[in-house]
């Protein structure tokens, strides 16, 4: 690594801890559009989370958004988002954008790796083609491409981009040699070299998919157990007592990967002419879980005497997981959409979510704890650490005080004991 010249590609949850562990064995460009951000990771700040201020402050990326900086590096690794639009496909726009960027910028002999999230054949059969078209070059010749898929996990302390091994491929065996030796510099655990770079790619979408199939089947369940009135997770505890039971939780599935890489595979299989069946099943139930909380809420609120309309119910946590302040696709949204309908007074309380971002995404001004007051219903949608330190006196401190009424806190992610906050006066649920 050390006559490599890096350059990342998107600062994002992705590519900010790709750029700093790169920085530490050799020199690193770390590009990005968003003029904003570069002024914050200059000023020494880590908006994600996911290095850390001492981090960003002690780091030798030069951190730019002038495009031109590119044509120093000998390495570059793409690191751009890849959502889905409005009708649920693939939106290509920022790796066929960055595609050109890198084009007008690529030096001779140089490395492109993806690590966006995409369907099987995206890299070879539209990124090459875009690179050759605005660099000149020829892929092969003039330089080469490679894939290797993000394995972020935004807001895990445990699981880092150093110990979770990480998928290469290349677009021949010296394309492969090369990209699994400049990972294999940074990351602890060791690379995988996969069979060619489709199998990379799609390797990516499997593991989300599967996820979101699992918690969309411990979801289906939930429905069902609260009809039956059961815990859902009493049966898991009991469950999981077999060795080969799987760990999987119900819940409000958001974030970056989990609901946009199923939409990925079910895009390309539509197009092949084969209509996913049971990808497709599980999106639509993860879907629909933040409306059947909202309508839990209320259910439980008319059974406790509560008038709904104009009532104040505070939800607790707006980000898409725990501990993190990343917002994108958060299905804690369509919980304050829903009681909305109802015209229920909605605060939301989150200590680490970003505040402007929530702002915009979903019309909502961010409180603290403090603020809590008078509320009908408190909904804990997200498990943050402060959360779960609340103790039963600082909830009872948050409701309003009226006789015949029973507190309502509805628990998503099981954090307080039911029996406990029964006894003390609560209507209590949980998924």
């Amino acid at each position: 690594m050390q006559d490599n010249k890096v350059a990342v590609i998107g600062l994002g949850y992705v590519g900010l801890p790709i750029a700093v562990a790169f920085a530490k064995k050799t020199r690193v460009i770390g590009f990005d559009i968003n003029n904003e951000k570069i002024r914050l990771y200059r000023k020494g700040l880590d908006p994600t989370g996911e290095v850390g201020a001492e981090e960003i402050k002690k780091t030798t990326v030069e951190f730019t958004s002038d495009e031109t900086r590119l044509a120093e590096a000998n390495f570059l690794v793409v690191a751009v988002p890849t959502p889905i639009d409005m009708d649920k496909r693939p939106d290509l726009f920022a790796i066929t954008e960055v595609s050109r960027v890198i084009g007008r910028n690529l030096s001779k002999k140089a490395i492109v790796v993806y690590e966006s999230t995409v369907y099987p054949g995206v890299t070879e059969e539209i990124c090459i083609p875009i690179l050759e078209e605005y660099s000149c070059l020829k892929c092969g010749k003039d330089f080469k491409v490679g894939y290797s898929p993000e394995r972020i996990n935004p807001g895990d302390k445990v699981h880092r981009l150093h110990n979770i091994t990480k998928i290469v491929s290349g677009m021949d065996e010296d394309a492969l040699e090369a990209i699994a030796t400049s990972y294999e510099s940074i990351i602890d655990a060791g690379v995988y070299r996969a069979k060619s770079i489709k199998v990379a790619e799609a390797a990516k979408l499997v593991e989300n998919a599967q996820r979101d199939i699992n918690i969309a089947f411990m979801n289906e369940l939930a429905l069902v157990f609260d009809r039956i009135d059961i815990s859902t997770k009493d049966v898991i505890d009991a469950m999981n007592t077999k060795w080969n039971a799987l760990s999987f939780y119900p819940g409000l599935v958001g974030g970056h990967c989990i609901v946009v890489d199923p939409y990925y595979f079910i895009y390309q299989a539509e197009q092949l002419g084969y209509h996913s069946q049971i990808i497709l099943a599980g999106r639509k139930i993860n879907n629909s879980m933040g409306q059947f909380v909202a309508e839990t809420a209320i259910k439980r609120m008319i059974k406790a005497n509560k008038f709904v309309k104009n009532s104040k119910v505070y939800i607790m946590g707006i980000t898409f997981k725990e501990d993190c302040p990343d917002v994108r696709n958060s299905r804690v949204a369509d919980i304050i959409d829903h009681l909305r309908e109802y015209e229920v007074e909605v605060k939301v309380v989150d200590p680490v979510a970003d505040v402007k971002e929530a702002r915009e995404k979903f019309d909502v001004k961010i409180i603290s704890l403090e603020e809590v007051r008078e509320a009908d219903c408190i909904i804990i949608a997200v498990a943050h650490r402060q959360f779960k330190n609340l103790s039963h006196e600082n909830l009872n401190k948050m409701y309003k005080l009226r006789r015949n009424e029973d507190k309502v806190i509805i628990d998503v992610k099981h954090i307080f004991n039911k029996e406990e906050l029964e006894a003390d006066g609560y209507s209590y649920w949980s998924l």
